[in-house]
């Protein structure tokens, strides 16, 4: 069964990926720009996908580019910045409505490309810059997202986790940067790295729906110019695999009412090696789903957390172990995480966890590629890896996986930092 036909162009120092699907009723375009994690410009980064979204230079307000959106029957845009293995990724995504579903021929699709064209390539500016006014308003707003990770304790502990794992490593950097860097990014600094982004990110522009791929490559080579100076030599982050020495335990007070322990491990495997799908099946095991082992004996049968789960960073090679707890229990709590992954080590798990969890998993997966976005996704993974795994090849290897090959896996993954949140009292 084949589960989507990627078509894929070398253009203008770039790369398009066309999947021609009749399963949306809607197109889809994704923009990606890749570039290492790196302390000096994480924040600079962070804001500018931002301002690059609040105006153009024939839209130059953040409320002409929504009008000209609706205009295009109600298309959606939105931009994000995240980090994968050592790479921050800024993306750009566009919804528009098919024109092939609706009674006349307006050319949505070209019109879309043209505006996100428009977005990334022709900013508003003022003197050979950035406006300030629009700088400074998103300025404000990146503050607030950082701001709120500081609010949501769970993302706190996560945070405050990989800054004391990776403390050596790119990764601990957090993708939105830091509030002390904000201040210091002028119109000017961030034209300026701008202009680097477009010289040397790797991009990939991604189109999704019942689609023509040449048609929309035409559309592509002629609207998206990039400087043709850039290379198609793209900067690759080497991952670091650290073996820790010894566990770290690290303890923060906090005016909070309930406790957040997590725990970082290295699996020593990441998206590119044999045993990913067996290490992806530990994770389920373990504590990537309701049925888990986590779950069932801190959260269920010890009654000693509010949710109890482990997620599995497939390009920096973490397992990231999560609990929310009173106070009280973070040892009892801590010593039963370690028997279950020494349950896992040991292979004791049974036929009907690995067949629940094959079951489970492979439903993740579908219902992943059944969105657009879920499906660019997934296929990008290949592009941060630097690395092709067919997304034919997700089902049948899930399914191919052994006992042995998952407690294989297990055995290679090694305790690093145990980070615990808790409240003021006793401090």
């Amino acid at each position: 069964m084949t589960l989507v036909k990627e078509k894929k162009y070398s253009i203008n120092g770039f790369k398009l990926h066309g999947i021609e699907t009749l399963k949306y009723k809607t197109n889809t375009i994704v923009l990606k720009l890749k570039s290492p994690l790196r302390e000096e410009n994480v924040t600079t980064r962070a804001l500018l996908p931002y301002v690059l979204q609040s105006g153009t230079a024939m839209y130059p307000s953040a409320r002409e580019l929504r009008t000209q959106l609706d205009e295009l029957y109600g298309a959606t845009f939105n931009v994000d910045v995240s980090k994968k293995g050592e790479y921050q990724i800024i993306t750009f995504r566009m919804d528009i409505a098919n024109e092939k579903y609706l009674s006349d021929s307006t050319p949505l699709l070209e019109s879309g490309l043209k505006l996100m064209s428009e977005i990334l390539l022709k900013p508003a500016l003022k003197n050979d810059s950035f406006r300030e006014d629009i700088v400074e308003k998103e300025k404000r707003g990146l503050r607030q997202r950082i701001q709120a990770i500081f609010d949501d304790k769970m993302r706190y502990a996560n945070m405050r986790l990989v800054q004391e794992m990776c403390n050596e490593e790119p990764y601990r950097l957090n993708a939105y940067g830091t509030i002390n860097d904000i201040e210091k990014i002028t119109a000017r600094s961030l034209y300026e790295y701008y202009q680097t982004v477009l010289s040397n990110d790797e991009v990939d522009l991604y189109v999704v729906g019942d689609l023509n791929v040449d048609q929309v490559k035409d559309i592509v080579e002629k609207s998206f110019c990039l400087p043709t100076n850039r290379s198609n030599e793209y900067e690759n982050s080497t991952i670091i695999q650290k073996r820790p020495a010894e566990i770290k335990e690290i303890f923060e007070n906090q005016d909070i009412k309930q406790g957040k322990l997590h725990i970082g491990c290295r699996t020593n495997t990441t998206y590119q090696d044999e045993d990913y799908f067996a290490l992806q099946m530990f994770n389920g095991i373990f504590g990537g789903f309701s049925h888990s082992k986590l779950f069932i004996n801190v959260r269920e049968k010890a009654s000693l957390a509010y949710y109890a789960a482990s997620r599995f960073e497939s390009h920096k090679g973490l397992l990231m172990i999560m609990s929310g707890i009173e106070f009280g229990n973070y040892e009892r709590c801590v010593a039963i995480i370690k028997e279950q992954l020494n349950h896992m080590k040991n292979g004791n798990f049974t036929d009907e966890e690995i067949e629940q969890t094959k079951a489970v998993l492979k439903n993740q997966i579908l219902e992943t590629i059944d969105t657009a976005y879920g499906l660019v996704e997934i296929l990008y993974h290949n592009v941060v890896a630097g690395f092709e795994r067919p997304l034919d090849d997700w089902l049948t290897k899930v399914d191919a996986v052994t006992r042995k090959d998952i407690q294989t896996a297990s055995q290679k993954v090694e305790l690093d930092t145990i980070y615990f949140l808790k409240g003021l009292e006793g401090a």
